[in-house]
């Protein structure tokens, strides 16, 4: 099992920045992707950013340039960056660590980002 827990959501303004870090604890061996997702209301949950332990990176097009994903692997950390915020971004951002294959795939509690305009 592992836990995820997130942190560094909050209210900004349109143009501004915000970090989000994401901390996991437990057996974290067999997992080889972490990413970003985030869910506005009445949306489905979607991919932001993942990156692999490989280094391959995975961003939506509608942060491409403006977001940044990160990952220490020593600490168990993923992290995300995100820069030129818009309104459109609002949603709450889940933590996802999981296998390529999903064969285990887990998710923190979510931490609200709000961006005014």
């Amino acid at each position: 099992q592992v836990q995820l827990v997130e942190s560094g959501g909050g209210l900004v303004q349109a143009g501004g920045s915000l970090r989000l870090s994401c901390a996991a604890s437990g057996s974290t061996f067999s997992i080889h992707v972490r990413g970003w997702y985030r869910q506005a209301p009445g949306k489905q949950r979607e991919l932001v950013a993942e990156i692999s332990s490989y280094g391959r990176i995975n961003y939506a097009d509608s942060v491409k340039g403006r977001f940044t994903i990160s990952r220490d692997n020593a600490k168990n950390m993923v992290a995300l960056q995100m820069n030129s915020l818009k309104p459109q971004d609002t949603a709450v951002y889940y933590c996802n660590f999981r296998t390529p294959s999903y064969r285990e795939n887990y998710w923190g509690q979510g931490t609200q980002v709000t961006v005014s305009s």
